[in-house]
This record gives C-alpha cells, sequence and structure tokens, in this order.
C-alpha cells in the first residue's frame, strides 16, 4: 500500500469506482489530499495499490488529460478502514457508493469514528456524494444505529455530516483504458456544492471544485429536477425509441421535443419556488442538453435508467419537479409522459426493473403506477401517464421492446 507523506492531509473515500477515481477522489488528491480508497473489490484494490497513478480523461472535442497520483486502496472489510478514520491527519470521509450502499458502509465508519474518539483525533467532515436528497443525513442516521449515547453526544460535537449536490457525468469504462484499469474518462464540467452551516470546522485545506453555500436545497432541486430529470427522460425515452445511447436519443426529434417540454415544465416550477432568473435557467438548460448530446460520452441508456424504483420514488429525480409543477397550478404534460415510459423500462440484469415490470403484470399497470408513484387512480395526472403509457407501450412494440 502507498503511504501517504509526512503530516499530509488525509481524506477517506468511499467507493473506488469510476464516479469516485474520476469525480471525487480525483478533486480531492488534486487538493492535496491523500486519498484512501475504501472499497470491497479485491481485484481494484491492488490495482490501486500497484499503480503510483492514473489518468482522468476530460472527453472534449480534443481530449485532455489530467494524472492523479497520492491514493491507496483498503479494503473497507478490514480494520485498515477504521485505523484511517481515526488518524488525526485524516480530516474528510466521502461516498461516491450508491444510495443502497449507505447503510452498508456505516458500522465500518462507526467503527473507525469510535477509534477516533479514544484517539482524541478531533474534528472531521462527511459528505455523502450521492445522488439522493439529505444523502449525508441518511449516512448519519446508519451512523448512530451503531454508536452508544455517549458516542453519538460525541459526534455531534465533533463530527460534521454535511449534504451536498454533485453533478458530472462519467460513463461506463470502455476497453480503451486496458492498459491502466484505474484510468477513466469523465466530462469536463463538475459541480460540487456543499451545505457549509452542517460541517464542523472549516475544510482545511480547500478542496478545489467544491462550492460551499448556506442554500443548498436550491442547487439539489435545480440539479436533481433538471439534469438528473432530463437524463433519465432522455434514457427512457430512448429504449421505449430501441436506441442505445442518450446522443443518439436526443438526435430524435420526438424525443428531444418531450425532454426538452419536460424541463421547461420542471423549470417553470422551479423559478416559483426558488426565484430563479428565468433567462438564467433556461441558460442552464440548454448547457444540459449540450453535455446530454457530446457523442464522446458514449452514454448508455440501459445505464442511465437502472434503478427505476428510486427514480420514481416521492421527491427523486421524475415525482419532485411533477409534484411541484402542480403545486403551483403549471402544466406537467411532456413530465408524465417522461414517467410513462420509465414504467417499460424492461431490463432483466436490473432487480428494480424486473420488481417493477413483474408488478405491472401482475396488477396492472394502472395500479402500479398508482402504487409506485403516490398519485391516485382517476387523477387527471393518473390518467396523463397511462395514456402516454399505452400509446408508448405499441412504439415499443414496434421497435422490438417487450
Amino acid at each position: 500500500m502507498h503511504e501517504p507523506q509526512a503530516n499530509q492531509p488525509q481524506a477517506v473515500h468511499f467507493g473506488a469506482g469510476n464516479i469516485g477515481r474520476g469525480f471525487i477522489g480525483a478533486l480531492l488528491a488534486e487538493s492535496g489530499y491523500f486519498v484512501v480508497f475504501a472499497d470491497v473489490d479485491k481485484n481494484l484494490l491492488k490495482e490501486l495499490n500497484s499503480h503510483d497513478s492514473y489518468e482522468v480523461h476530460l472527453l472534449t472535442e480534443k481530449e485532455q488529460t489530467e494524472e492523479v497520483h497520492s491514493f491507496a486502496g483498503a479494503s473497507s472489510q478490514k480494520e485498515e478502514v477504521p485505523h484511517f478514520i481515526a488518524s488525526p491527519h485524516t480530516r474528510l470521509i466521502t461516498t461516491a457508493v450508491g444510495p443502497a450502499i449507505l447503510e452498508k458502509i456505516a458500522p465500518a465508519i462507526a467503527k473507525g469514528l469510535k477509534e477516533r474518539r479514544l484517539a482524541g483525533g478531533g474534528v472531521l467532515n462527511v459528505i455523502a456524494c450521492e445522488n439522493m436528497v439529505h444523502q449525508t443525513e441518511t449516512l448519519k442516521k446508519y451512523v448512530q444505529s451503531h454508536l452508544s449515547d455517549e458516542e453519538n453526544a460525541w459526534l455531534s460535537d465533533q463530527i460534521g455530516f454535511a449534504n451536498c449536490s454533485v453533478d458530472r457525468i462519467v460513463p461506463a469504462p470502455t476497453s480503451r483504458y486496458a492498459k491502466n484499469p484505474l484510468d477513466v474518462g469523465v466530462e469536463e464540467f463538475s459541480e460540487w456544492v456543499v451545505d457549509k452551516t452542517l460541517l464542523r470546522g472549516p475544510i482545511d485545506p480547500p478542496v478545489q471544485g467544491m462550492t460551499l453555500t448556506d442554500s443548498l436545497q436550491a442547487y439539489i432541486e435545480r440539479k436533481l429536477f433538471t439534469l438528473n430529470c432530463g437524463h433519465a427522460i432522455t434514457a427512457y425515452l430512448g429504449f421505449v425509441y430501441g436506441l442505445e445511447r442518450v446522443d443518439q436519443a436526443l438526435a430524435n426529434e420526438e424525443i428531444m421535443e418531450d425532454v426538452r417540454g419536460a424541463l421547461r415544465e420542471g423549470g417553470a416550477a422551479l423559478v416559483k419556488r426558488h426565484g430563479f432568473d428565468a433567462e438564467e435557467h433556461e441558460r442552464y438548460v440548454e448547457h444540459v442538453f449540450a453535455r446530454f448530446a457530446n457523442p464522446k460520452l458514449h452514454d448508455d441508456v440501459e445505464r442511465v435508467g437502472r434503478q427505476p424504483l428510486r427514480k420514481l420514488s416521492k421527491g427523486d429525480r421524475l415525482l419532485g419537479p411533477t409534484v411541484i409543477a402542480r403545486e403551483y397550478g403549471l402544466p406537467i404534460d411532456h413530465l408524465a409522459r417522461g414517467i410513462a415510459a420509465a414504467f417499460l423500462f424492461d431490463v432483466k440484469s436490473d432487480p428494480q426493473s424486473v420488481q417493477m415490470i413483474g408488478r405491472i403484470n401482475e396488477v396492472g399497470i394502472e395500479r402500479a403506477v398508482a402504487e409506485y408513484t403516490g398519485i391516485e387512480g382517476g387523477s387527471e395526472e393518473h390518467d396523463k401517464i397511462i395514456g402516454a403509457y399505452n400509446k408508448f407501450k405499441l412504439k415499443g412494440n414496434l421497435v422490438g421492446h417487450r
């Protein structure tokens, strides 16, 4: 295992996958931290500990490359990760593991914090970088369940758990990185916004590319209900139309009309709720489209659409903007079509898709939509979704789905 330099600040990052290496971990390393990538993948940990560096390829028109140094891999199932957390040199714990895994890494974090308390390790900040609302608060609850009342009192005083909004498209790896399997391709754009009101002490050294704010909710909803909403709807419509990539889907005029319409509907709701400047928000939307349409990302619709039930959950990227729009009496026609398309995402390798399709076959689409979305059957919103679903199902049959 590689070792940090004397007194070098450290960060423990759970999740050594593409987002971990190509986004959060890379920014931490560039900012002077020695990054301990905690993971369960033995082969990946072996690669991390046998390479002194890896490359992050910015997938722009003239591709750029950034080299990442100062890292090691450690098994999150062994004692070494809690020891790193306990070290007084460790200033940050971050994650990029997926929302479903937060509960699984909580015991290792709790054990490390227990050791840190006994060792007098001092203030530490935890930031879970997952695509969900209140992700770090969720992790905190999991961690607290493994601590005593006395330990939790210490945690409240010494350990910050700050929610954040993260934004960078990191497509699945390709064979082009066979020379060094740690290499990863990412889009040039990135945004990492952290709620500074929940931190314990300053982040020192500051992390390049991290923005601190006291109004995080507006950033979260702008990103989740614009970028993630548009990304998901493009993927689900692309799947219905039999297309493989996001950029191919956006090249289809019918799909583009629906995606643009959905983001216009959601955008009107966000402008109402947060007081965004309408023209500025429209520029943000156009920037989002430019990112989606980047053919160098090779962004697969099945990858983007995976876990449809999570994406259909209350407050997430599809229902979130729909509910806000209805609160303000705004139209949701295109958002409803995006939701309908999600119910046709039939991918056998995705357990949530299998569960969803099985439920639809068992109880029918009308009841399944009501159960999964909470939208009452017979309501205007429900009728719009069912009507669009039936039309899309015919389209799916024509292109060979289902």
